[in-house]
């Protein structure tokens, strides 16, 4: 596997989102989801990603079953500041507000957090520590503060943040350097182009796609609802519902016949795409089957024309990225 860095440490070029082992994408099978992150370690890719949301904490368990004995092999994040269970935080005004699911950046918070995780995953030392979305109620100077202590108590090594905008992640800077920011992007979702990805070139911040492949979009393996099982939660979003997939089909075939040029899947194309737009890109495309972490981890090997480039990127997605719930806390 090919080396990129964060921070300090190199770690394999396309990384592992863990969080449909679990949660969200349908029915997760733990033996088949060991056997993955077994293989994934085997293959180079050591950078996973999770978060104390993932599942109520269940993703972080599984995780810890496969950490042990080889703590060492893996360059491990985790997040906090999603919050489900309105009794553990003080935040009511969100709730008010009629917010399905609220964002706590408060110090007192962050320290309940990272001593949750900690305990799940069973380790001493998170590698890189995300706030998962940026708390609109407090000021990311103080939640980052917060981060700093426990980077200072050995808690924690290096310090993240997750759909943030270009201004909060100046002044979390401010505070202290920013190892990664994690943000969707891919062919689908290229919000961040103009202000975010260039701020993090600009401060030495490695980027880190989540969902680079459309949350499965991109492999041609979805074109209607039913290809989907009935928990699964993409059913719900936006893009795809029937009139956007419909639209969105386009962009899908625009991978497929690349795809056939190049002699690769569809889905090592979207990857491509991604890691073809700098070195300080670390994609997680995510995956519970191994057959699947080999085809994206084989993705680094791809090189795409730059006419294949510009045909992939002259697309309009349709429908937002997530319900408006959803979308009220990303570019925080």
């Amino acid at each position: 596997m090919k080396q990129r860095k964060i921070a300090d440490r190199s770690v394999g070029a396309v990384g592992l989102g863990c969080m449909g082992m679990s949660w969200l994408y349908g029915t997760p099978s733990k033996e088949e989801s060991l056997a993955t992150l077994d293989r994934a370690l085997e293959l180079g890719v050591d950078f996973w990603d999770t978060a104390d949301v993932y599942g109520a904490g269940d993703n972080e368990r599984l995780l810890a079953g496969a950490l042990k004995g080889r703590r060492d092999k893996v360059f491990l994040a985790t997040k906090f500041a999603n919050v489900y269970d309105r009794d553990i935080t003080s935040h009511q005004d969100q709730v008010a507000a009629g917010k399905d699911w609220i964002v706590d950046g408060t110090p007192a918070y962050v320290r309940k957090a990272v001593e949750r995780s900690l305990e799940r995953l069973e380790i001493e030392t998170i590698d890189l520590y995300y706030q998962h979305r940026v708390d609109p109620l407090v000021p990311i100077e103080e939640t980052v503060g917060e981060m700093v202590r426990l980077k200072e108590e050995g808690k924690i090594r290096h310090l993240g943040l997750s759909e943030a905008s270009a201004a909060s992640i100046r002044r979390a800077y401010s505070v202290h350097p920013i190892a990664a920011v994690q943000s969707e992007y891919s062919l689908w979702t290229r919000d961040y182009e103009s202000d975010v990805i260039p701020l993090c070139q600009e401060l030495g911040i490695t980027f880190v796609p989540y969902s680079p492949l459309g949350r499965g979009f991109l492999t041609g393996t979805i074109s209607k609802a039913d290809d989907l099982e009935e928990s699964d939660w993409r059913r719900n979003m936006p893009r795809f519902q029937p009139e956007n997939m419909q639209a969105n089909l386009e962009l899908a075939d625009k991978v497929k016949a690349v795809a056939s040029e190049v002699g690769c899947t569809p889905a090592q194309v979207a990857l491509a795409w991604v890691l073809g737009k700098g070195e300080d890109m670390v994609p997680i495309p995510g995956t519970k089957r191994v057959k699947y972490l080999e085809d994206n981890a084989a993705s680094v090997e791809v090189r795409l024309t730059a006419e294949q480039v510009e045909r992939l990127e002259g697309f309009e997605t349709a429908g937002a990225r997530y319900a408006p719930t959803g979308m009220s806390y990303v570019n925080g």
